[in-house]
């Protein structure tokens, strides 16, 4: 057994099984260096900054098909490295092996429908159009589990979806991500803290991040 195997075991056991307790944050996002930066990694980009601000280093797992980092035996942060359109494959293959359950999985994703500066958490729901989401509705069979949604704005035009969600965030647009994933962060905190309902109530009634 190697020692990142003995390490998962020990993980697995102290691990508490506990329904609604957030013990895995997945952003979603594309691999590869040409998305950095793009609106539709805005889930990657969130969970980043919750690995530095807790020091902890991405390892590349490939049974996951993820990047993941991990704090104590209480919180996974993962990447899936699957493109987005199969991000299910990946987080069916955390819970399995962890044995979570679809309400202790919060998922972190971008939404075209909520201006820049706005995020809403919700316990459930449909894909909306959303690839990545519909993954994991179709690998975990459910839309029971939890999700961070973090605007990105709609398309400029009638056609330009794809190039919108692939294109990279504008001067002024990028001065409005670091607030709002300062307050994301804080609001995914709140529900690995206080539970998702708690994160709900307080940052679900925030108005967008005024310009300036």
């Amino acid at each position: 057994m190697s020692l990142l195997d003995r390490l998962f075991n020990e993980i697995e056991e102290e691990l508490p099984d506990e329904n609604g307790h957030i013990r895995l944050v997945v952003g979603l996002g594309n691999p590869g260096p040409e998305y950095e930066g793009t609106r539709h990694n805005i889930g990657f980009d969130l969970v980043d900054r919750l690995a530095a601000t807790r020091s902890l280093k991405w390892t590349r797992e490939r049974k996951f098909r993820s990047k993941i980092a991990t704090q104590s035996a209480s919180l996974i942060l993962s990447k899936p490295l699957t493109f987005m359109n199969l991000s299910g494959n990946a987080v069916a293959r955390l819970t399995k092996f962890y044995k979570l359950k679809p309400d202790q999985v919060l998922v972190v994703y971008d939404d075209v429908d909520l201006p820049i500066g706005k995020m809403r958490f919700r316990a459930n729901g449909s894909a909306g159009g959303h690839n990545g989401i519909k993954s994991l509705i179709e690998y975990l069979g459910t839309n029971e589990f939890p999700r961070l949604k973090l605007g990105i704005g709609a398309a400029g035009r009638p056609g330009g979806m794809v190039d919108h969600v692939l294109g990279k965030f504008s001067e002024e647009e990028s001065r409005e991500l670091e607030k709002v994933l300062a307050i994301a962060e804080d609001g995914v905190n709140c529900a690995l803290s206080a539970g998702l309902s708690a994160a709900m109530n307080q940052y679900n009634r925030r108005e967008p991040l005024e310009k300036g």
